[in-house]
C-alpha cells in the first residue's frame, strides 16, 4: 500500500498479483497486472534480472541506485530504486523511495519515511474505498 501525505487523493494498493491506482479527486480506478508494471521485473523470482535491471552509478557509496525497466515493452515505463545502505535493514539495505518514469517521460518522484521491517500487516491494509460506488 501506497499512500501519499495527507491531502493528496491518490492510493495505490498491490494485493493478488495486481496493483490499482485509486485517484479520489476524479472518482477514478485502475487495475493492472504486477508483472506489466516495473515492479514485475524485480518481484518475479523467474525473471533474470540483470536483462531487467542496472546498478546506477553513483557518488555516495552509502546509496544504492537499481534501474528496471522491461526492454520489450517500453510502455510499461522505467523504475530506479534508491536504497539506502543500512545494518538493521533486511539484506543491509533500506528502501528510501523511488523515481519512475511512465511511457510518455512523466516522472514521479516517491520519498518514503518511518519505515518498518517484519511486523504485522493486517489484512485491512489492502482494502479501499472505492469512490465509483454511491452511498
Amino acid at each position: 500500500r501506497f499512500q501519499y501525505e495527507k491531502g493528496v487523493p491518490i492510493l495505490i494498493v498491490a494485493e493478488g498479483g495486481a496493483l490499482t491506482f485509486i485517484d479520489y479527486s476524479v472518482k477514478q480506478v485502475q487495475r493492472w497486472p504486477i508483472k506489466n508494471s516495473p515492479l514485475g521485473v524485480l518481484l518475479d523470482p523467474s525473471r533474470d534480472i540483470t536483462r531487467y535491471a542496472k546498478l546506477v552509478p553513483g557518488y555516495d557509496n552509502r546509496v544504492v541506485s537499481v534501474e528496471a525497466n522491461d526492454p520489450k515493452h517500453p510502455e510499461y515505463g522505467r523504475i530506479t530504486l534508491v536504497f539506502a545502505r543500512d545494518a538493521a535493514a533486511p539484506g543491509g539495505l533500506m528502501l528510501q523511495g523511488w523515481v519512475a518514469l511512465d511511457s510518455q517521460n512523466n516522472r514521479t518522484t516517491i520519498r518514503l519515511s518511518k519505515q518498518k521491517f517484519g511486523g504485522p500487516v493486517s489484512d485491512n491494509t489492502f482494502r479501499w474505498n472505492d469512490p465509483r460506488r454511491t452511498r
